[in-house]
């Protein structure tokens, strides 16, 4: 948590390999991520990082099965094993009903699971969560809260969340504070 140009999502940035450091070492579970190459990075990424958005990142042009699909492509998994990740992530979410259906006919909250679908479909032991319920209503962003618990508690995946919102920060292990680029308990 922290307030506007803090550094939260900079911060998400760097631990999720996307941003590099200008100088420094940024070790997730033991690997120095910082000294990776490009192509590494990308490698280590795509096995260990799951990404969920403020505002979802869904393609419009693909259903909500072609979205959840899209990182295994660059896999060497056959179509059927594919889909049958794919389908569990989507049952995961609570979203079997809407395998066929396009972002705009989704709801919010709906576009939000397949995201998170979206984000667990490689296993990722870590989750990076850029205000996952900013753009909900408090109802939808409670159960987006709750789904994520869920995947703390019985999948054991690592969260990393930034909020701004109390209700969110509640729900955490931990909460860290960021102020001008500092972090502090």
């Amino acid at each position: 948590m922290g307030p506007s140009g803090s550094g939260k999502s900079t911060l998400l940035n760097l631990v999720a390999g996307i941003d590099k450091p200008s100088s420094g070492r940024i070790l997730v579970a033991g690997v120095d991520i910082a000294k990776l190459s490009e192509g590494e990075l990308a490698h280590w990424r795509a096995a260990h990082v799951g990404f969920i958005f403020q505002f979802y990142n869904l393609m419009p042009v693909l259903t909500a099965f072609g979205n959840v699909e899209l990182p295994l492509l660059l896999t060497s998994l056959s179509r059927r094993e594919r889909r049958e990740r794919v389908d569990m992530a989507l049952a995961l979410v609570g979203l079997s009903d809407r395998v066929d259906h396009f972002p705009n006919e989704l709801s919010g909250g709906q576009q939000q699971r397949v995201a998170i679908a979206r984000a667990l479909i490689s296993d990722p032991t870590l989750i990076v969560a850029d205000e996952p319920t900013g753009d909900l209503d408090r109802v939808t962003a409670g159960e987006i809260l709750g789904l994520l618990e869920r995947l703390n508690d019985e999948l054991g995946k690592t969260i990393l969340m930034v909020t701004h919102d109390p209700k969110a920060a509640e729900r955490a292990h931990r909460i860290v504070h960021l102020e001008k680029g500092v972090l502090a308990d």
